[in-house]
């Protein structure tokens, strides 16, 4: 069959070439570059034998559809690591469907870049911020779905974690993490039975859904897993057993319990509200629908970029800065970023017996090339009674912030700045190697030693500052000098020490759907080198703990525990952690120094 030059451009198309300029696209049609108008290229002239055919110069040939399209295909890159874990993994939950067709079409890693830059800034309630909260809310559910949700898979792959990053936190939650005896409601039939473990979820109001929204999630293979269900009967584990488990109309021989299983979407008991059921199972299905398509965009005109600060000049005004890593998907970690700086350093002015030191924060993190990826802006205040401010100056005032980022190598840039001496003045620049934790190879998060860490309340979970998932955590933070630029951080005998560390990529049994690893924690105490001895570790307190205390179906834990230092000697010492995992046969350590004063 012939084709005509429509035949081809219809082609271009179906391929994606309607991206291309013009006369690119006539460049993958003939084979010549842009730069220049393709000759015009004469039909062959009809078959008269080999002899002709070795005339006719190969290069000058028209190409075959089926080469136009292998060439289109090779000049387009593949969709791959970070940019193919963030399209799967981040954010398949909240992209529509017209955006990831438009991803999948992207040509190179700038346009994917450029595409993933716009597609947060969409959703961004608060344009003029510098902060996009719609994206740090995002991956604040993804890590707290993965630290609760997970069952022999990471959390957001369940239907709890889907509904979680979806919508957030239920205003309600009925859990029944044991199953046990269970007095059904009317609508359900009435009567006792047993039941599997299950969970439901209420929330007053979804946007685009409706009011009063109850969702149920049941574990029938009693592993953790709990999966969404539109049938209420299929939390009851006595349903397939004759004679047992029966409904009050069962009970009573009005009724028999086959007749659960007549082909009705729910497997309820019939009775006096039956007919009320069936009519709401249509509802039910559309219910299901709208809670796993991906919600709407609000701000389609939304195409300005954050603004760019200039960080300012002036005296130095000195702080001190730590980074830590978590994390939250493949390609997303969570770097918090902890700055610390002393009362001392800050103007304090007085009035109404009020002592008030204000600082203005700014921070921005860019990329090789110089790209603004994250900004944050901040003011931080210490507000002391005028009295005791003397006392305040020999403490130290620490500001956290949490910033989601792709693996790679960055730039990050704080300027402080104090409001009530304009020209006293900090700045801190340094690379930011953000890591890669890859599947199947154990992995871990910073080990962070705090002098503050506790659970917080199920309202405070995953939300404001020093908070990963659950626990609030504020780690101490060294003060470099130049003689040594990564010093241990310190700790009086009167304090307690607490650590902190994430563990990732545990072997999980396929048969018991658990973990299986070791994790030692151990302070040693250091004795430095002296002109007749080297220095030497001596181990001063170790403990063991099974995995499966921390989370027994998850590929992920928390190790997380605190310890009175009172009774240590003045000296150094470092906190390890090490992880034994027998199903994936790997093992992993970390440490970090402090010192005891």
């Amino acid at each position: 069959m012939t084709l005509n030059r429509s035949h081809l451009f219809i082609v271009a198309l179906v391929c994606g070439l309607v991206f291309l300029p013009t006369a690119g696209l006539r460049a993958l049609q003939t084979g010549n570059p842009p730069a220049s108008p393709p000759a015009q290229v004469q039909p062959p002239a009809p078959d008269q034998g080999a002899g002709q055919d070795q005339d006719v110069d190969p290069l000058k040939r028209e190409r075959s559809d089926k080469e136009k399209i292998a060439a289109h295909k090779a000049v387009r890159q593949e969709i791959k690591g970070a940019y193919k874990t963030w399209l799967e993994q981040d954010v398949p939950y909240i992209i529509t469907d017209e955006e990831r067709k438009a991803f999948k079409a992207l040509g190179n890693d700038e346009e994917r870049e450029a595409f993933i830059e716009q597609f947060w800034l969409r959703r961004n309630a608060n344009p003029d911020s510098p902060e996009n909260e719609f994206r740090e809310e995002h991956y604040r559910r993804i890590a707290y779905a993965n630290e609760h949700f997970a069952a022999g898979k990471p959390g957001w792959k369940t239907d709890r974690g889907h509904i979680y990053i979806s919508f957030g936190k239920p205003d309600e939650i009925d859990s029944h993490p044991s199953g046990g005896m269970y007095n059904r409601p009317y609508d359900e039939g009435g009567g006792e039975t047993d039941t599997f473990p299950f969970e439901v979820w209420r929330y007053r109001y979804l946007e685009g859904i409706g009011e009063n929204v109850e969702l149920e999630f049941v574990d029938t293979c009693q592993c953790g897993d709990y999966h969404f269900t539109i049938d209420r009967g299929e939390k009851d584990a006595l349903a397939r057993v004759p004679n047992m488990g029966l409904t009050l109309a069962e009970s009573m021989g009005h009724t028999k319990k086959s007749d659960r299983f007549a082909g009705d979407l729910e497997t309820l008991g019939l009775g006096s509200n039956s007919s009320q059921n069936r009519s709401k199972q249509f509802d039910r299905i559309e219910l299901m629908s709208k809670l796993f398509a991906p919600p709407p965009v609000q701000f389609h005109d939304l195409d300005a970029f954050i603004t760019e600060h200039k960080l300012l000049s002036g005296p130095v005004f000195p702080f001190d800065v730590r980074t830590d890593f978590v994390k939250v998907t493949e390609s997303t970690i969570l770097v918090p970023i902890t700055i610390q700086m002393k009362n001392r350093d800050m103007t304090f002015v007085t009035k109404d017996g009020v002592s008030r030191g204000v600082v203005n924060i700014l921070g921005k993190v860019t990329t090789l090339t110089h790209k603004t990826v994250q900004t944050f802006e901040d003011t931080v205040q210490v507000e002391q009674p005028s009295e005791l401010l003397e006392k305040s100056l020999d403490h130290e005032s620490v500001y956290w912030k949490a910033l989601p980022l792709l693996p790679g190598l960055y730039r990050l840039d704080i300027a402080i700045k104090d409001v009530n001496n304009p020209d006293h003045m900090g700045y801190f620049g340094r690379s930011l190697d953000v890591p890669t934790y890859r599947d199947e190879k154990l992995g871990t998060s910073s080990l962070i030693l705090a002098d503050q860490m506790n659970t917080v309340s199920s309202r405070e979970i995953g939300s404001g500052n020093f908070i990963i998932g659950n626990t609030f955590i504020r780690p101490r933070v060294s003060s470099p000098t130049p003689n040594n630029p990564n010093p241990p951080v310190r700790f009086k005998r009167n304090q307690q020490l607490s650590f902190w560390m994430q563990v990732y990529n545990l072997g999980i049994d396929e048969a018991t759907k658990s973990n299986q690893a070791a994790v030692t924690y151990q302070i040693v105490k250091t004795t430095p080198a002296t002109a007749s001895t080297s220095a030497v570790d001596t181990v001063v307190f170790e403990k063991q703990m099974d995995s499966k205390d921390l989370g027994a179906h998850s590929d992920q834990m928390t190790v997380e525990k605190t310890l009175p230092i009172s009774g240590l000697e003045p000296g150094k010492y470092k906190v390890t952690v090490k992880i034994n995992d027998a199903i994936s046969k790997q093992q992993i350590a970390q440490s970090a120094p402090f010192v005891v004063e």
